[in-house]
């Protein structure tokens, strides 16, 4: 059982934070096992169409009739009971409150404390947080959590367990509330920002001699500013500050402050409280359109789930750190939690890299998606949720807009309408410092029924040929793109002949990586490209999705053993696409972009005409084979959306020329491919050569990071590929690779992104998919070198990699 002594608390001290990482898990109450938590029990699998088999028809793909969907929700085993236990050894609590905080438990988590019931909570996106005071004893104390997760109560995959930090907090029974307080930036520029603190105290009853002092510390640690906040009759403080020559928080420059709240009673300190927090100002209109810091900015965000991968739905800080990472290489500055709540560890993250997000809550009200989903708890539960969302995340300074919904059904509906006004009104009690939208993919209903119109900042599903039609019922002068492109491809598969069409179904489970599907609501991304740069009021956009996630496999979903999405710019490995470099071309403002594809290794295409695109920021380009061209092509000019209907086959091929350059007839012969990237000034700037790969002679390991934190958390990724004696990537290749890791780490998982791979993450064995896999090394907490060691058996080829854990 786990078990956390913890030290003396005396009436002395203010408030202590205590982590509850190590727990026992069991799915029946009697055999256990010792876990770590962030936990997601079904991870390990075994994947099998048989856990949440389904007969339906996905009205969101305008299905009418029921189908077996058998990796609708990641083919793991995710539904059942699950139980955790931990042990607490306490001292004297007299004078003290103690609350356990939850971020997220998956799912409908049941909270015991010494036997008795201390709490529920019905969403297991949500945080929440019990008094458990009256149930805690001197001494031993017992903590459980009964969860349950029921079959077809989710569309993707949600994950199983405690998968994210739990903590007990430790404060004064008269305390001030972290949930309870809200800073807020006023007003800001260079030269000055006026900042308000607002906070609630727990445990006032009319006390006498309070004082309050807030200070906010600068990004280098002094203290900026201080004042002096009055305490009113109902235990509400405020005060204000005013902070010379700011540093304002933005992607581009992410500075943040640390306010310091601390309460004294007769002069002497009771209680203290930290949070870090940035400064910046917000807002949006129909002629400036969004800005930041009153500068207007376009949206370039992505749709995120929540699970990450191979670690499935338990949230872990270096996964986190490095999607920021290649989102921000990519160019994107803005995150949507798609279709749930954040957790803290992820605020945190977008806080201090930057990256603006948009917090949502909810993909169903109170008409069903899925037969058990949150349309069963929405009617008792939404205000709570939103509720402890807002309060939660409100001092986040990357939060930049609620979301209240993602295509909810009843956006037809009066009913609807009035929904949506309450929520939003509900967000606005709780901050009025943001505004609030949703994703609507049934736009002529939504704009009706006056649904639409109710949203601070109306945001529109796909469809972006009907945008112009649909501001013409709009009030507000402006519309987002809140779900976009919904794109398919499969990391390095090729489809030949190259065709620009409605995604289709192929006997291998795989989508062409030529980046030229698209789902039948959706368009390629050059589609959402041209509104985003041609229509003053389209504020931006955010794709579906920046990475591959667990479940909803279309356009294979009646396809076994096809488990995982072929949405993402990234797979689920976190290994680019060639679509990635498509939108780094258009976003990335601050470095260049030249990327080649397919690869040139075919011994079966030698004469076959096999076309190339490259993806590129510069104008102009010219294709070499062998050293002789293919021709000189500049992007086309003047193209713009249909606002007519969405384009198809060689429409939607001419449009993309404004921002592709393709060669459709090339011959392939092996050898090199080359191409020449040429200035707006028609004067070569930049080149990219792609070759044949012959015999494998090694393998390849680059780790992410140059070492790990020695804190029994960090992950490493690290790629594997097989190399020939020229360092040239086999990028057809599917060899067993074996990994083992000894020293001061131990092996995590493996990814290799085949969304067709019934391979278990958390075996030390995996087949290289498109050539590449990904191994996840994590830390001990023990400071030393963690070496890691991979095999490639038959190619006889083995490879270590050593990195210093401290």
């Amino acid at each position: 059982m786990g078990l956390l002594a913890l030290p003396l608390v005396s009436s002395a001290q203010t408030r202590q934070e205590y982590p509850l990482k190590q727990w026992s898990f069991s799915h029946d109450s009697v055999s256990w096992q010792p876990v770590t938590v962030p936990h997601d029990w079904a991870i390990s699998g075994p994947f099998d169409k048989k856990w949440d088999l389904q007969m339906v028809a996905i009205e969101q793909n305008f299905e009418k009739e029921k189908t077996e969907k058998s990796g609708r929700s990641g083919a793991l085993p995710w539904i059942g009971e699950g139980f955790y236990t931990t042990h607490l050894s306490l001292s004297d609590l007299r004078g003290r409150r103690a609350t356990l905080v939850f971020d997220g438990a998956m799912a409908e988590p049941t909270v015991y404390v010494n036997g008795h019931r201390a709490g529920y909570w019905a969403y297991g996106y949500n945080a929440f947080r019990l008094d458990v005071t009256p149930f805690l004893k001197e001494g031993d104390n017992k903590i459980d959590v009964h969860l349950q997760n029921v079959e077809e109560s989710s569309r993707w995959y949600p994950g199983a367990g405690i998968y994210r930090p739990v903590s007990l907090v430790v404060s004064p029974v008269l305390s001030i509330d972290p949930w309870g307080t809200f800073v807020r930036t006023l007003a800001a520029d260079s030269t000055s920002a006026q900042i308000a603190v607002d906070a609630q105290l727990q445990g006032f009853e009319g006390q006498q001699g309070l004082a309050v002092e807030v200070s906010v510390l600068h990004p280098a640690g002094w203290v900026e500013r201080a004042c002096h906040a009055s305490v009113d009759a109902q235990g509400h403080v405020h005060g204000e500050i005013t902070l010379p020559n700011p540093r304002l928080w933005s992607p581009e420059t992410p500075a943040l402050y640390r306010v310091e709240t601390r309460l004294y009673q007769q002069g002497r300190l009771v209680d203290a409280t930290t949070l870090r927090t940035g400064v910046r100002t917000i807002s949006v209109d129909s002629i400036h359109g969004f800005r930041l810091n009153g500068v207007s900015r376009k949206f370039k965000g992505v749709c995120l789930h929540h699970d990450l991968g191979p670690l499935g739905a338990a949230v872990n800080k270096s996964a986190l750190i490095r999607q920021v990472r290649q989102l921000k290489d990519m160019g994107a500055d803005a995150i949507r939690t798609a279709h749930n709540m954040p957790s803290q560890m992820q605020m945190e993250v977008y806080d201090s890299l930057g990256m603006m997000v948009m917090a949502e809550s909810f993909d169903m009200w109170l008409y069903p998606k899925c037969k058990n989903g949150y349309a069963r708890f929405f009617k008792d539960w939404a205000d709570r949720d939103i509720t402890n969302l807002v309060l939660a995340n409100r001092n986040h300074p990357s939060l930049v807009m609620w979301s209240i919904g993602n295509e909810i059904p009843e956006q037809w509906s009066e009913e609807g309408r009035d929904i949506s006004r309450h929520l939003q009104d509900l967000c606005h009690q709780l901050d009025p410092m943001r505004p609030v939208t949703q994703g609507m993919d049934r736009a002529e209903a939504a704009l009706k029924s006056g649904f639409a119109q109710v949203m601070d900042v109306p945001g529109f599903n796909y469809r972006v040929y009907k945008y112009d039609r649909n501001m013409k019922s709009l009030h507000t002068g402006f519309l987002l793109g809140s779900e976009t492109a919904s794109t398919v491809s499969s990391r390095g598969v090729y489809k030949f002949p190259v065709t620009f069409q409605v995604a289709k179904a192929y006997a291998d489970g795989q989508s062409s990586s030529y980046d030229t599907e698209w789902c039948s609501w959706s368009n390629l991304p050059e589609e959402d490209f041209m509104a985003e740069e041609d229509k003053a009021y389209d504020i931006g956009q955010f794709v579906w999705t920046g990475y591959d996630y667990l479940g909803e496999p279309t356009p294979y979903d009646e396809y076994w053993p096809s488990r995982s999405s072929y949405f993402g710019i990234m797979d689920l490995a976190g290994l680019p696409k060639d679509r990635y470099y498509l939108y780094r071309s258009v976003w990335n403002k601050g470095s260049h972009t030249l990327h080649i594809l397919p690869h040139w290794t075919w011994p079966d295409r030698v004469g076959k005409t096999t076309p190339v695109f490259v993806y590129t920021d510069y104008p102009e380009g010219e294709l070499f084979v062998n050293g002789k061209s293919q021709g000189r092509i500049r992007k086309a000019a003047g193209l713009k959306v249909d606002d007519q209907k969405p384009a198809t086959g060689e429409v939607a091929r001419q449009r993309a020329t404004r921002y592709r350059l393709m060669w459709d007839d090339v011959k392939y012969q092996p050898g090199e491919l080359r191409v020449v990237a040429y200035d707006a000034n028609g004067m070569a700037a930049d080149s990219q050569t792609v070759r044949t790969a012959g015999k494998a002679s090694a393998l390849r390991l680059v780790s992410d990071r140059p070492a790990l934190r020695a804190d029994g958390e960090d992950i490493a990724f690290v790629t594997v590929s097989l190399v020939d004696n020229n360092g040239t990537e086999l990028p057809a290749a599917s060899d067993l690779i074996k990994v083992s890791v000894s020293g001061a780490g131990t092996f995590r998982a493996l990814c290799n992104g085949d969304a067709t791979s019934l391979e278990p993450f958390t075996e030390p064995q995996m087949r290289l998919f498109s050539g590449k896999l990904v191994v996840l090394v994590q830390s001990s907490a023990t400071a030393g070198p963690v070496t890691l060691t991979v095999s490639c058996p038959s190619r006889r080829l083995s490879q270590t990699l050593t990195l210093p854990s401290r």
